[in-house]
């Protein structure tokens, strides 16, 4: 059995949100700059994307070690970062990185939308021990943040397709995150009469 410990949740949020502000601040230092590797010429974005991956496998790999677990969701995100991360230092090109956005949304979207389609929250199996709810407002909450991930894939599309590399990344760190914790703050409280009894009685 996992040994999970209780970190302060000021480090935790520093382990969770360093490194997207990292990438940023990076991008911000190199993003007028050009990069010669082995004959290949790279921009200040492409170096930042190859900079955040390591810095965010640390950082994970720190939560790990000091609380004995990662979610689901942290989980998936790596690799997707991994991933993307890497198809746009391959191929030199920037929008893999900007696509990753998309398709994590994407998924999550979709992911939820599946177990609706059979009457089950898949959000209740991640976080039902965080936050007991009765089963009523889980499929609430799922519905609506089913719609709000699929609202935020269009967005990053929306964005990185039609406006500037910073406006993206400025979107993309600040924007969407911000975004989302607010949807959620207000569905919470929304849905506060679901939480007093867990156990539906």
């Amino acid at each position: 059995m996992t040994n999970k410990k209780e970190i302060h949740p000021l480090l935790k949020q520093v382990l969770e949100l360093g490194p997207p502000l990292a990438f940023f601040f990076i991008y911000l230092r190199l993003r007028d700059q050009d990069f010669t590797i082995a004959g290949t010429e790279y921009s200040g974005f492409i170096i930042a994307t190859i900079l955040f991956v390591p810095i965010m496998l640390a950082a994970m790999g720190i939560l790990w070690w000091l609380t004995g677990k990662l979610s689901r969701m942290q989980i998936f995100t790596a690799i997707m970062v991994i991933f993307f991360g890497g198809l746009t230092a391959w191929f030199n090109d920037e929008r893999f990185f900007k696509m990753k956005t998309t398709l994590v949304y994407g998924f999550f979207s979709a992911m939820l939308g599946i177990g609706l389609l059979q009457g089950k929250s898949y959000l209740a199996y991640v976080l039902d021990d965080m936050l007991p709810m009765r089963m009523e407002g889980w499929m609430i909450l799922t519905r609506r943040l089913c719609a709000g991930f699929a609202v935020l894939a269009a967005a990053n599309e929306l964005v990185w397709r039609t406006m500037s590399t910073d406006l993206w990344v400025k979107i993309e760190t600040f924007g969407f995150p911000l975004a989302l914790m607010a949807f959620l703050m207000m569905q919470f409280s929304l849905l506060q009469r679901y939480m007093d009894d867990p156990d539906g009685n």
